[in-house]
Formats: C-alpha cells, structure tokens, sequence
C-alpha cells in the first residue's frame, strides 16, 4: 500500500469536496460521489503524477477508480513517483 500517495489522494479529495468525510481504504468513492465530474480530469492527472505514468483513458475501467484500495492497486502498487 502506497500509503503517502493514499494520502495524496485524500487531500485532493477533501479540498474539493469536504463534505464527503472520512473514507477508509474500501468505501466506495463512486457512491459516495468522492469525485465528481468536473474534477475527474484533474484526478487523472494527480494519478499520473503518482505513479509516474500516462494513463490512457481508453483502458480504464469504472472498478479502477471505486476504491483507493483498487485505485492503489491500479495505479500505484510499484510506481516510481
């Protein structure tokens, strides 16, 4: 586990959304609207910036992004930044 990206990760999301609360490692940021629209691009650059590489929009999949457990394991798990 990535945890200071984890961490990383959860401030992006509490700056732009501080109402969504705490989130544990398996809550599903999906349903909890952790995320919204307007800033998923802006996610998908911090998740590049992370892990160090380009994320080609055409291969991810809606289960990549439901919890930072998946995105960690997606994205994270043995990346360099």
């Amino acid at each position: 586990m990535s945890d200071d990206k984890i961490a990383k990760i959860l401030e992006f999301i509490h700056q732009r959304n501080p109402e969504v609360g705490e989130l544990g490692l398996d809550d599903d940021l999906i349903d909890r609207r952790a995320v919204d629209s307007l800033a998923f691009v802006e996610f998908l650059y911090l998740l590049e910036e992370l892990s160090g590489e380009a994320i080609d929009p055409e291969e991810i999949d809606v289960d990549d992004f439901r919890t930072l457990r998946s995105i960690d394991k997606r994205f994270l798990s043995g990346a360099s930044a």
